[in-house]
């Protein structure tokens, strides 16, 4: 039963909130919008709901004057996301993914910060031909974005892959038991017959609902000593807590999440604070109840306060957790001890267990393509028809080729030289700590530069560090085009958030294992001013830093900025 204390937020519901509730459990008009011929684009109501399908419509902001002037509608095309729990393709389905790129997207594949596939430049008339395509693959579109959880993470920890492999399963049943139950997404894009609707409210979602959740929810699993997922940005994380070499359970935390909106101080990104232990048998029932709990609770007046990060500090941490052990019907166990060292990726080739070997690559921004010079996408596809083992997506938007046999480590690894990607150190470790959302041309949110920008701007930044004796030092380093927080900028020792065309509001001192937050250290700058201020703090950090001491720690111990001990400070 509900705690009688606890209420959601008055006001009325936001317009999303109407959609959701006249959509036919996610159906809308979108079938026959689909077919609409004239326009390439579809209502802002169907493109609502083409989130719970794992799509967004987009345009090509490069082209949107150019076309305006010549009186023509935006270069409309759709951002297709696959749902694919901890990160883990098979090489067939890695094909698969790279011949609809070519075939219907633009040519390229983004590797998320959340561990799956993105296509990018999908026309509406090619889009259900996609979506078959991937099912086909046994992969699929379903809640990849929309309000409700979406693609659940887990480490992909080839070190410790026997853990690992376990965790793994973890991930893949969150990811099928949580899924909305609504046919909505068979019927139009698989071609299942549709089914009389029945008179029951909730029969269609016992979980969700009619309504579904007030805003997107995020679940992340991490293995120790590695917070690569970023356990503390999820809505809900588990961390893993091994003993005697076995799985023993998970400690929750709840409550993470990254996005904001400039000049909202009601808004902020927060970690997630762990409230307790369970066994692996009971972490279904934990995630449900803590849905349940954000469906009932959540905000759905205000969609920018709509998180659970705010559910759970409007309520208290603990009187959420009551109310979750309430739902339980049993009490979490007090957390067991755990230590991060670092969320970023390990590189090169890697023995793990069973005699397989993993190759972590590093992929700058996520983007799968071919280069002048350097072809990433025709190199990978050459090791996917060789590869019998599978790819592993990391958090950092990296790639491992993961599980190769001695007998094949020879003839990927002549692929990996053939082609170039071998040579990990060639980046700095600035470079290999780096991660960036798409932003422009194609995200209608971002206000600047994001995956496009970064690289360039590290190349600058690189002088720097060379003159300082620091290019192998790992400092973590992100942009995102907007204050969404796709790319987690918040978590990082070096943070950008785009403002405006070329300008950038500058962050400064999360931890280097993601447990704490940044803070802005420089509003609205650009690159003169991003590059002078770094020509200052880099070579302090090199002649100052104490033995050990990472770039996010030293700025907070020198008094260059304040520590973020919490979300709810993060603007102060």
């Amino acid at each position: 039963m509900a705690n009688t204390k606890l209420s959601a937020p008055g006001g009325n519901p936001s317009d999303v909130e109407r959609i959701k509730r006249e959509s036919n459990y996610l159906r809308g008009t979108l079938a026959a919008s689909m077919l609409e011929p004239i326009s390439a684009g579809i209502s802002d109501d169907d493109n609502r709901l083409m989130k719970f399908h794992g799509s967004y419509l987009q345009d090509d902001r490069d082209l949107r004057n150019e076309r305006q002037k010549q009186k023509l509608e935006p270069a409309y095309q759709f951002m297709l996301r696959v749902r694919m729990p901890g990160g883990v393709a098979q090489p067939g389905q890695w094909l698969v993914m790279d011949e609809l790129a070519q075939k219907y997207g633009n040519g390229t594949l983004k590797l998320t910060t959340r561990q799956t596939f993105q296509m990018h430049g999908i026309l509406k008339w090619n889009m259900k031909k996609t979506i078959q395509s991937i099912h086909q693959s046994l992969l699929d579109t379903i809640a990849a974005c929309g309000d409700v959880n979406r693609n659940v993470m887990c480490n992909p920890n080839p070190y410790q892959s026997d853990i690992h492999a376990e965790v793994y399963e973890w991930s893949k049943r969150l990811s099928n038991d949580l899924l909305p139950r609504t046919r909505a997404y068979h019927e139009l894009w698989l071609d299942e017959e549709m089914v009389a609707s029945t008179p029951e409210q909730d029969a269609y979602e016992p979980m969700y609902g009619p309504l579904y959740l007030p805003r997107k929810f995020k679940i992340g699993i991490a293995v120790p000593p590695s917070n690569d997922i970023d356990v503390f940005s999820q809505d809900l994380g588990f961390i893993a807590i091994v003993e005697d070499g076995k799985l023993a359970g998970f400690n929750v935390a709840i409550g993470g999440g990254m996005g904001m909106s400039h000049g909202d101080k009601e808004t902020y990104p927060q970690v997630a604070k762990v409230i307790g232990y369970c066994k692996p048998d009971q972490i279904y029932d934990v995630a449900e109840k803590i849905i349940t709990i954000q469906r009932d609770y959540g905000n759905r007046s205000q969609r920018k306060n709509a998180r659970f990060k705010y559910t759970v500090d409007r309520l208290g941490l603990d009187n959420v957790k009551a109310e979750l052990e309430s739902r339980l019907g049993w009490s979490l166990e007090t957390a067991k001890p755990y230590h991060f060292n670092d969320n970023g990726d390990r590189y090169g080739w890697v023995q793990g267990v069973g005699d397989k070997w993993h190759f972590t690559m590093f992929i700058q921004g996520g983007r799968i393509a071919d280069y002048d010079g350097f072809q990433l996408m025709t190199g990978l596809r050459e090791i996917a028809k060789v590869h019998t083992g599978d790819f592993r997506l990391t958090a950092n938007q990296n790639l491992i080729v993961a599980d190769v046999t001695p007998q094949k480590k020879e003839e990927i690894t002549e692929l990996l030289g053939r082609y170039g990607l071998i040579d990990v150190q060639q980046y700095s470790g600035l470079r290999r700590s780096s991660m960036a959302c798409v932003a422009l041309p194609t995200c209608g949110l971002a206000m600047a530069e994001a995956e496009r920008y970064l690289p360039v701007l590290i190349d600058k930044i690189e002088g720097i560090l060379d003159e300082n004796g620091l290019r192998n030092e790992e400092i973590t380093i992100r942009m995102t085009g907007c204050p969404n927080g796709c790319a987690r900028h918040a978590l990082s020792e070096i943070g950008f958030i785009g403002k405006a065309p070329g300008k950038y509001n500058m962050y400064l001192g999360a931890a280097f294992d993601g447990s704490r937050l940044s803070k802005m250290y420089r509003e609205n700058i650009g690159e003169e001013e991003i590059l002078r201020e770094l020509g200052t703090l880099l070579p302090r950090y090199a002649k100052e830093r104490e033995s050990g001491e990472h770039f996010g720690d030293f700025v907070i111990r020198a008094g260059v900025i304040a520590a973020t001990t919490d979300g709810t400070n993060f603007h102060d």
